[in-house]
């Protein structure tokens, strides 16, 4: 079965500073949870069941030891913040019920980002409460892509269904439209995104290629689409395939502006789409539409 978006990995310098900005963006910033492989995160919940999880280090010292076993998760984290730095937005994550069944088909298709990872960690609701998420990991990588990985998630236990304060936010966001990502050439990455998506075909978009997901559309535009529609300057020589741009769905734009405006956060107007570009704390543009 192809698999809906689960969530978006932004690595950060500090996860204080994070908070700190999606709080401004008008985002509510869930209690910081803890790995036991030396990351921690600060996530935001949106009512589409999707998430953003903003990961900070909280121990170098853990994290080098969780790399040097192995970790998948931990090594493609580390070669991410030494060739883009700290701050930035390194992997988009899609839902499975069979993660073992994923790692097979990405090792078949030469994709395999790594060994598997199974981890549990806490999660504070905002009555207090605390829930136990247990998961488990497949991981998909292109080698011409080393700024950007993908990776099946399987929930073994799931956090709270009910988020609902969580998943409120100030900003009026309701969940994700699109994934930006871009590169070169858009169709030497068709493979990857369907063979990590669990099987959805590319369809043409302008600029580039489209992924209808159940919940979400992955785009990977052309340099010139990012400038035509994110108003981002080409990266460079780069060749490689890289997360750039999440785009959300609002209720009122209007609304949005008010709350942006604010709060100091500069944005421009384009495309019937307000942008922020990315700032510390905010690895990738945030991109904002109201919905139809």
């Amino acid at each position: 079965m192809t698999h809906p978006l689960d969530h978006l990995v932004l690595p950060v310098t500090h996860i204080d500073v994070a908070r700190e900005r999606l709080g401004r963006l008008g985002f509510t910033v869930a209690a910081n949870g803890r790995h036991p492989f030396g990351t921690e995160n600060a996530c935001v919940f949106l009512a589409d069941k999707t998430y953003l999880e903003p990961l900070g280090i909280a121990s170098q010292a853990e994290c080098d030891a969780a790399a040097a076993k192995g970790n998948s998760f931990i090594a493609r984290d580390q070669a991410f913040r030494f060739r883009c730095g700290d701050d930035g937005f390194s992997a988009v994550v899609f839902g499975t019920d069979d993660a073992d069944a994923d790692k097979a088909a990405y090792d078949g298709a030469q994709l395999s980002g790594g060994d598997m990872v199974e981890f549990s960690r806490p999660i504070v609701m905002p009555d207090g409460t605390q829930a136990t998420g247990a998961f488990k990991l497949a991981f998909a990588a292109d080698l011409r892509a080393p700024d950007v990985f993908f990776f099946a998630c399987q929930r073994i236990n799931a956090f709270p269904a009910d988020r609902k304060a969580l998943e409120t936010h100030a900003n009026g966001v309701l969940g994700i439209v699109e994934i930006a990502l871009s590169a070169e050439e858009p169709d030497a990455f068709a493979s990857l995104l369907q063979t990590a998506s669990g099987g959805v075909a590319p369809g043409e978009a302008a600029f580039g290629l489209s992924f209808a997901l159940s919940n979400v559309r992955i785009a990977i535009y052309s340099e010139e689409g990012m400038e035509a529609y994110f108003d981002v300057e080409p990266l460079g020589t780069d060749n490689g395939l890289r997360a750039r741009a999440i785009v959300f769905a609002v209720a009122d734009l209007a609304v949005t502006a008010a709350h942006l405006a604010a709060n100091g956060i500069t944005y421009l107007n384009m495309n019937n789409r307000l942008l922020v570009k990315p700032a510390p704390g905010q690895g990738a543009i945030f991109a904002f539409e109201e919905t139809q």
